[in-house]
């Protein structure tokens, strides 16, 4: 833990010792990982669980010694709330979109189709899920330890349940189930201490990913009362998703004619290449020193060097979901978020264009203070539109919801390629939001009287 109370800059101290690690920390590289979703069947055994998980739940930010990027995070919906017998007026406090829950608001970010709730593996959007537990660490001995000391809680407290337990892991290849390196972009947060991963990236106030300190208005975002409850806590969108591997290799290959140029459009509708290198920087060949240097990998903006979009598209994935200075439509300070992915399943072998069946994917963590406009406005009008980058009806390629009936634009000289008939690269598995609270919160919960 930082043994600091607090950590400054520009005038604000964000308390970071009472922000649960979970929140604030990039994952560990490599990482191991676990997810693990409680039900509470009686109030006062949940609260006990709180009593139980606090001594092993940590804040703060990440010292020298390597063993503190391990953690144990502990989020809450608001079913989950309620369970315990949070005051009603305290409930009704919560945002909307965290009151009514991810699977009630699927049309609206997107999730139709063979992604809508009606096809996500139980429980998720049952309101059974109350308590969602992440652990990782940068080695699974480690991981192990973690977890003992979170599982003696949980086992040994009559009336919580286990109901849904999904590990993760970092692949051989270091790389996602689509074979591109992730992880790489934090935001620059200020007053935390953490510096972000882009150094061109002004810092962005605390308030878009912490509650109780102002935001990129100018204002504090309206926070969950008392005070106790709100203040140092966050919101999560946790998604379980599954990728279509083979059907991503099959498209590649048949809108191609050989490897390089196979690889090149990939790279397009990533926006980096599978080492992580961005096409801003790189834009004719793959440059795995340059991926491989923290201070280089991340340090571009897109207006001066690739406005129009000739290196990396404006429709590519990682320009969409973080577009950084581009000329768009909106301020994309106001829609920034901490995104947390982690792999599940087997890789598809290389050069296997088939469906082995296998359920592979990412379970994602979308961390910030304002659901509805970090979290579900990114979904809903830069993955699931492109109106804001003057491409009305395009899809993000990667992430987006296409049905065999989607297109991409590619900037190219003399004339820009349009790609036609994608398919759905990803399916949602399911999803939950979530609140982390800080640990006087934590405490607060665990004392609850009735």
């Amino acid at each position: 833990m930082n043994t600091a109370a607090s950590s400054s800059a520009a005038g604000v101290r964000v308390e970071i010792d009472d922000v649960q690690s979970g929140a604030l920390r990039p994952r560990p590289v490599p990482y191991e990982g676990k997810f693990i979703f409680l039900r509470v069947d009686d109030r006062h055994a949940g609260r006990a669980l709180l009593r139980r998980l606090l001594p092993v739940t940590p804040g703060g930010l990440r010292g020298a010694d390597r063993s503190q990027d391990a953690w144990v995070a502990v989020a809450f919906t608001y079913q989950g709330l309620k369970a315990l017998g949070v005051p009603q007026e305290s409930l009704d406090s919560f945002p909307r979109a965290f009151r009514e829950g991810m699977a009630a608001r699927a049309e609206r970010i997107g999730d139709v189709g063979e992604s809508a709730p009606a096809h996500w593996e139980a429980p998720f959007g049952t309101g059974d899920v109350h308590i969602a537990l992440s652990a990782l660490s940068p080695d699974a001995a480690q991981l192990e330890r973690e977890l003992a000391r979170a599982r003696v809680a949980y086992e040994d407290t009559p009336g919580v349940r286990v109901i849904w337990q999904q590990e993760v892991h970092q692949l051989p290849t270091g790389r996602t189930t689509f074979g591109f390196r992730d992880g790489i972009s934090h935001p620059n947060i200020e007053g935390v201490g953490l510096p972000g991963s882009n150094p061109q990236e002004a810092p962005i106030k605390a308030g878009e990913f912490i509650l109780g300190y102002p935001d990129e208005t100018g204002n504090l975002p309206s926070m969950p009362s008392p005070d106790v409850l709100g203040r140092n806590g966050t919101y999560a969108a946790v998604r379980k998703v599954h990728t279509k591997v083979a059907a991503w290799r099959q498209y590649l290959r048949a809108n191609t004619s050989s490897a390089e140029e196979e690889a090149l459009l990939a790279a397009k509708m990533v926006g980096r290449w599978p080492s992580g290198a961005p096409l801003t920087l790189t834009p004719d060949h793959d440059d795995p020193e340059l991926a491989a240097d923290p201070h280089r990998v991340n340090n571009f903006l897109y207006r001066e060097n690739d406005d129009r979009g000739f290196r990396c598209p404006a429709g590519a994935h990682i320009r969409r979901t973080n577009p950084r200075d581009s000329t768009i439509i909106g301020d994309a300070r106001m829609h920034r978020l901490i995104r947390r992915g982690t792999t599940y399943g087997p890789p598809l072998p290389e050069g296997v264009l088939e469906d082995d069946g296998a359920d592979r994917g990412l379970v994602g963590v979308f961390i910030g203070a304002h659901l509805e406009r970090q979290f579900e406005f990114i979904k809903a009008e830069w993955v699931n539109d492109g109106n804001f980058i003057s491409h009305p009806g395009e899809k993000d390629p990667v992430a987006g919801h296409h049905g065999g009936t989607g297109s991409a634009t590619i900037p190219e000289k003399p004339v820009r390629r349009r790609l036609q008939n994608l398919p759905s690269f990803v399916a949602t598995r399911g999803g939950e939001y979530c609140f982390l609270p800080g640990l006087r919160a934590l405490r607060w919960l665990a004392e609850l009287k009735d």
